[in-house]
């Protein structure tokens, strides 16, 4: 038989869906960024926070609460963490947590000031719907930080990964150039006024592992 032919590659991760993953990873995952990818991501969401003092903000997709942790260290009056993960939740430390979707906040219109989304809209197959509600509930002049897996890195091959129960699982995950936020944004009302896109050195040639935007609601 040919050597070639012998060799067996290695399996892939077997997917999951977001809500499956994070019922897994819930318990290994704490409130900070955890990994390099993550911490290159937090440092430019935190370069490009604006001052939240006295405000009211949402950690959308707040997973264990690491944006809202930041939020209130930043000086916000008030931090409400909505996830649709219960399992991640129950791991936040923060006072104000609520299931939610991302697509549908359960909030008034023009009711927040500031609102973070850290690596999640990746989940969803469009951005329309998250980013109506975010235009909706932002106050006129509000700021959102959004960020996600750059598109570069799932077309090369690269997958959000986690160990659990001895095993490794790929996260649930469709990636999004910025020509499809963007549009998202312009539907909902959101001006993009600032983009930075991290590296991590020595990684991938250079090229950047996450995709990072301020948006401003504008009436």
């Amino acid at each position: 038989m040919n050597l070639l032919r012998r060799i067996r590659r290695p399996r892939p991760a077997p997917t999951l869906a977001s809500l499956d993953a994070y019922a897994l990873w819930a318990a290994q995952y704490p409130p900070t960024a955890h990994n390099p990818l993550m911490q290159v991501e937090e440092q430019a969401i935190s370069a490009l926070l604006p001052d939240v003092s006295g405000a009211v903000a949402v950690d959308l997709a707040a997973g264990t609460g690491r944006y809202g942790l930041l939020l209130r260290e930043r000086g916000a009056r008030r931090v409400i963490a909505l996830d649709n993960s219960p399992h991640m939740l129950a791991g936040s430390p923060l006072p104000f947590c609520v299931l939610s979707t991302m697509e549908a906040i359960p909030l008034a219109s023009r009711a927040v000031d500031v609102l973070i989304c850290g690596m999640a809209v990746g989940h969803l197959p469009r951005l329309d719907a998250v980013f109506a509600e975010i235009g909706r509930v932002l106050q006129p002049g509000g700021a959102a930080l959004v960020s996600d897996f750059h598109p570069i890195l799932h077309f090369t091959g690269a997958r959000r990964t986690f160990n659990a129960q001895g095993k490794t699982y790929a996260v649930e995950h469709y990636p999004h150039l910025y020509g499809e936020f963007h549009a998202a944004a312009s539907a909902a009302r959101l001006r993009i006024d600032a983009v930075r896109e991290p590296i991590l050195s020595g990684h991938a040639g250079g090229a950047p592992v996450a995709l990072v935007l301020r948006l401003i609601a504008v009436r």
